[in-house]
C-alpha cells in the first residue's frame, strides 16, 4: 500500500530534499519552491523577487574570476525604480581553467580602437521572426571575408532572441538550434580576427520594454537574467575579440526609466560574471536609455562594484533625423551650422565621459533616402569627429544598402571608402552641393545633369578637394584625358563640351548614361553619375482616397529614379501633415516624411496612413512628387479626392 505522509512533512519536503533544475527559480519574495540547485549550479540572487540556478558554486569570498557582485548588490522595489543597496556580497568561483583555450585580456580602449571602423550585420540575426525574414540570405562565412577585405576591423552582431525561446516562464530557454546558429556566425567573424560585439537587440521592444504602461518589470528582469545566463554560458570561453552589449536601444523617456536601465546593466554584469569562464575579463559595451547621447548623458551611471570589468559606453547616432531618413524634404546637409551641430553632439558625449572608451554602435545616412553629395559630406565629417574625439564608429547596414552578400559586390562603394579613409584620418575629396537653407533649388557635383532638348555645353562641378589633387577620371569606356576631356580649375572640375557630346545629345533618351570614377592623390575616390533627364509621367493623376489602403501609382521614370520629396497640400492650402514645417526652409515646407511615401522601379507610393489622413481631412489633397535634379518643374502632381 502507499505510504501516507502528514501535511507538515509534505510541506517540508521541497526545502529539505528537492533541488531546482538548471536556470530554474530558487528564491525570491513569496517563493515556496526549492532553494537549492542541482549539482554544478548554485542559487544566484537576481533581485528581491527572483533568484536563479546558474552554473558554478556559491562563495562568500571575493573571486577575481567571476564575481557576482563586489561591495554591494542592488534590489528593486516592485512599486518603484529606486535602487536599494544591500551589503550582501557573493561570487561565483567558476574557474576559467575549464575553458579549453587561453585568454589574452584586452583593455576596453584598445578593443574599441582596434575594431574601428566597424560594420553591423543589420536586419539579419536581429530580424523578426527569423534570420531571412527581412530579405537577407542566411549569413555565409564569406560575408566576413568581404567586410575584412574592405577594411572594416570589427563587426556588431545584433541578435533578436524573442522568437527563439522554446518554453515560457520561468526559464525562457533559447532553442538549441538558434543558439547554435548565433554561435556559428560569431565564430565566422572571430575566425577572421574581427572584433565582435554580440547583443540582445529588438527584444528591447518585443518583451523588455520596462517603460511600457503596466510593464511587469520583475518578469522582464527574470527573463533578461535568464537570457544572459544562457548567452554568457555559451560564449564564456570565446576569445577576447568577443564583447557583449546588454540591450539595444532600451525604451524609455524618464529619469526613472534611466535608473532602471542602470539596473539592467548591473544585472547583465552580475549574470555574465556568475557563469564564469572569461566573462569577468571580457570587454562589455554598456548602454544608456535609448542608446542616445542625450539620455545617456543625463542618466547613465556605471554599476558600483564592477570596476574591474573592462567596459566601454555605446551610443547611436542618426542625427539630424530629417536628413538621415530623408524626412520632410531635408535633402541638403553640410552647412557650417550642420557641422557645428554634429560636433556639439559628439564633443558633448566626450565631455560627459572624458575617460570612458566611447563607441557609436550604429549610425548612417541612408543611400535610399539621401542625395549622394550631401550624404558623403555627412559621412566624412562624422569620421573626422570620431578621430578628433577618440570615438569609434560602427556603420549600420541593412543588407541592401552596401554589400550584396550573394554577389560579394559593394553597392555605394564611395560611402564605405569614405569611412575607411576617414577613420585613418586621411582627408577625403568630396563633391560639393547646396547647403544654403534659403535655396529653392538644389545642386550637386555628384551628378552631371542634362535635360532632354537642351543643347550640350561644358559643365563645371565644384569639389571640396581638401588639399588633394585629381589623379584620374575613368568612364566605363576609357580613362579621360586631362586638358582635353576635362580640366581642373581651382577646386572645380570642368567637363568639356566635346567630351560630353560623346555621351549625350539634346535627343538622347533619358536615363543614367555613365558613371565616372574619380580618384585623388589621397583619400577615397568619388563618383559622378551622368544623367539625361526629363520630367517623369504618371499613368493617372487622380483617384478617390481609400482608408487603410496603400496606393501604388504607376510612373514612367525619365532619368534618375529617385523621389527627392513629396509636398501635400489640402484644397484650402493648408498642410495635410505637420503644420510646423511652415517654419522650415522653402524646400521642406509642407513636405511629408519618410514612411508616408515610397517608390520602386515602376511606381511612386503613398502608404495607407496618407489615404486615411485625406479621408479624415474631408477635402481633396494634392501631392507634388519632386525628383532630382531638384529644380522648379521637375515634379508631378497627384490628387486624392474624398
Amino acid at each position: 500500500m502507499k505510504n501516507v505522509l502528514s501535511l507538515a512533512l509534505l510541506a517540508a519536503l521541497p526545502a529539505a530534499f528537492a533541488q531546482q533544475s538548471a536556470y530554474g527559480q530558487c528564491g525570491g519574495v513569496n517563493w515556496t519552491g526549492a532553494t537549492t540547485c542541482v549539482s554544478g549550479y548554485y542559487c544566484s540572487y537576481g533581485n528581491a523577487y527572483y533568484s536563479q540556478c546558474v552554473p558554478g558554486t556559491a562563495s562568500t569570498t571575493t573571486s577575481t574570476t567571476a564575481a557576482v557582485t563586489s561591495g554591494t548588490t542592488t534590489s528593486r522595489s516592485s512599486s518603484s525604480t529606486t535602487l536599494v543597496t544591500s551589503t550582501t556580497t557573493t561570487s561565483a568561483t567558476v574557474s576559467a581553467s575549464a575553458c579549453p583555450t587561453a585568454f589574452t585580456s584586452i583593455p576596453a580602449q584598445s578593443f574599441i580602437t582596434n575594431m574601428n571602423p566597424g560594420w553591423n550585420l543589420g536586419n539579419t540575426l536581429d530580424a523578426v521572426p527569423d534570420e531571412t525574414s527581412w530579405g537577407n540570405i542566411l549569413t555565409p562565412a564569406s560575408v566576413f571575408d568581404d567586410v575584412k577585405a574592405k577594411g572594416f576591423k570589427g563587426v556588431r552582431l545584433p541578435v533578436t532572441w524573442a522568437d527563439h525561446f522554446s518554453t515560457g516562464s520561468p526559464s525562457w530557454t533559447v532553442t538549441p538550434a538558434w543558439m547554435d546558429r548565433v554561435e556559428t556566425v560569431v565564430d565566422y567573424a572571430l575566425a577572421r580576427d574581427l572584433y565582435v560585439i554580440l547583443n540582445v537587440h529588438h527584444d528591447s521592444w518585443e518583451w523588455a520594454d520596462f517603460s511600457a504602461s503596466g510593464a511587469n518589470v520583475t518578469m522582464i528582469e527574470e527573463k533578461f537574467v535568464s537570457l544572459w545566463t544562457q548567452i554568457g554560458t555559451r560564449f564564456k570561453c570565446k576569445s577576447s575579440l568577443l564583447a557583449f552589449e546588454p540591450l539595444n536601444e532600451p525604451v524609455g523617456t524618464t529619469e526613472a526609466h534611466g535608473t532602471q536601465m542602470n539596473r539592467m546593466n548591473m544585472l547583465f554584469l552580475q549574470t555574465i560574471r556568475a557563469v564564469g569562464g572569461y566573462n569577468a575579463q571580457r570587454v562589455v559595451t554598456l548602454v544608456g536609455l535609448g542608446e542616445d547621447s542625450v539620455k545617456t548623458s543625463q542618466w547613465f551611471e556605471f554599476p558600483s562594484g564592477y570596476e574591474s570589468q573592462p567596459w566601454a559606453l555605446q551610443y547611436h547616432y542618426y542625427s539630424p533625423y530629417m536628413f538621415t531618413f530623408g524626412a520632410w524634404g531635408a535633402t541638403t546637409w553640410g552647412s557650417d551650422a550642420d557641422k557645428t551641430a554634429m560636433e556639439a553632439d559628439i564633443a558633448g558625449m566626450r565631455a560627459n565621459f572624458t575617460d570612458v572608451p566611447l563607441i557609436i554602435g550604429e549610425w548612417n545616412a541612408f543611400a535610399a533616402n539621401t542625395e549622394n553629395a550631401a550624404r558623403w559630406k555627412y559621412y566624412d565629417h562624422l569620421m573626422k569627429l570620431g578621430v578628433k574625439y577618440n570615438t569609434a564608429t560602427v556603420l549600420w547596414v541593412t543588407g541592401w544598402d552596401d554589400l550584396n552578400r550573394s554577389t560579394h559586390v559593394w553597392r555605394n562603394e564611395v560611402d564605405v571608402n569614405i569611412v575607411i579613409s576617414g577613420t585613418k584620418g586621411v582627408a577625403n575629396s568630396l563633391p560639393d552641393s547646396t547647403t544654403d537653407t534659403s535655396a529653392t533649388t538644389q545642386s550637386s557635383s555628384a551628378f552631371i545633369f542634362h535635360k532632354v532638348s537642351d543643347a550640350v555645353s561644358a559643365q563645371t562641378l565644384p569639389f571640396q578637394l581638401n588639399g588633394n589633387t585629381v589623379s584620374s577620371i575613368k568612364s566605363s569606356a576609357k580613362t579621360l584625358v586631362a586638358g582635353t576631356d576635362y580640366s581642373v580649375s581651382g577646386s572645380n572640375i570642368v567637363f568639356a563640351t566635346s567630351y560630353l557630346s560623346t555621351l549625350y545629345s539634346a535627343t538622347t533618351a533619358a536615363g543614367i548614361l555613365d558613371t565616372l570614377n574619380v580618384t585623388f592623390s589621397a583619400g577615397a575616390g568619388s563618383q559622378i553619375q551622368v544623367v539625361q533627364w526629363d520630367v517623369p509621367t504618371l499613368s493617372t493623376t487622380t483617384s478617390k482616397a481609400v482608408t487603410g489602403t496603400d496606393l501604388y501609382i504607376p510612373i514612367t521614370w525619365k532619368g534618375y529614379n529617385h523621389v527627392a520629396a513629396v509636398r501635400a497640400l489640402k484644397a484650402d492650402g493648408t498642410y495635410l501633415f505637420d503644420d510646423w514645417t511652415v517654419y522650415l526652409p522653402a524646400l521642406q515646407q509642407a513636405r511629408i516624411t519618410y514612411g508616408q511615401y515610397g517608390w520602386d522601379s515602376s511606381n511612386v507610393i503613398l502608404w495607407a496612413a496618407v489615404q486615411t489622413a485625406v479621408v479624415s481631412a474631408g477635402q481633396a489633397t494634392t501631392f507634388m512628387f519632386e525628383f532630382f535634379p531638384r529644380v522648379p518643374g521637375n515634379s508631378v502632381n497627384y490628387t486624392l479626392t474624398v
